[in-house]
């Protein structure tokens, strides 16, 4: 039931829509959306809860940037790890910000190599749905193409992208222009399958013919026309 405001008038929330320039965002950032579980860049919070809060910044970097064969020292930091409460947060965080030197979440660089080379090709929805709700979440290259791709098929403006992903608004530029052309492809070679299986063709048995990269630029510009 809407309350009066003053003079007797009905008063109605607005509804939770921002604006970037001249572009709507509504259902995109309107601050209501659950929470994802997911750090913010900007959160250090978790800091104060680990077991290492407190240590001598000398004795901690002993401790957790020990040397190689500093067995005696890796030793006393996995201990330490093992009960600490943010170790999950910790570990997170060194992949998240590419950190490969120390001892984080209880692993060592070599222990946690494995995990960052899969990092870069991590596709976690559930962060690329947190950065469209406005979330200030790392991404990987990905996660960030899907976000390009799904900016390109709504017609963002390369400003929209790039205050979404806190990128500068000639990186979002190229984002959306590789997005768009991934796009084009992808529509062709659906249009070229469609056809072909109307036709009764098999593409699968045709020879696999070598098309001079002139021929090629001609046709497809002549076919973008005419889908224009």
């Amino acid at each position: 039931m809407p309350c009066l405001a003053r003079h007797g008038r009905p008063w109605r929330r607005a509804p939770a829509t921002r604006h970037i320039g001249a572009l709507p965002l509504r259902n995109i950032t309107p601050g209501d959306h659950p929470l994802s579980g997911l750090r913010g860049l900007a959160d250090h919070s978790w800091h104060q809860r680990g077991r290492c809060h407190g240590l001598d910044p000398a004795t901690a970097d002993r401790l957790f940037f020990p040397g190689p064969r500093n067995r005696a020292a890796i030793a006393r930091a996995k201990q330490m790890c093992s009960t600490c409460p943010v170790r999950q947060l910790c570990l997170t965080t060194a992949l998240d910000t590419d950190t490969k030197e120390g001892i984080w979440g209880g692993l060592t660089e070599a222990e946690r190599r494995p995990f960052h080379e899969k990092a870069e090709h991590r596709l976690d929805y559930a962060r690329i749905h947190a950065v469209l709700n406005g979330r200030d979440i790392r991404l990987s290259a990905a996660e960030r193409n899907t976000v390009a791709r799904h900016a390109a098929s709504r017609n963002w403006s390369p400003r929209h992208l790039a205050r979404l992903l806190r990128v500068n608004i000639e990186w979002a530029s190229d984002l959306l222009r590789e997005a768009r052309q991934d796009i084009t492809y992808r529509d062709l070679c659906w249009a070229v399958h469609q056809q072909a299986e109307e036709d009764g063709i098999d593409l699968t048995d045709l020879p696999n013919v070598e098309v001079p990269p002139q021929r090629h630029t001609h046709e497809l510009v002549e076919e973008l026309r005419e889908a224009a």
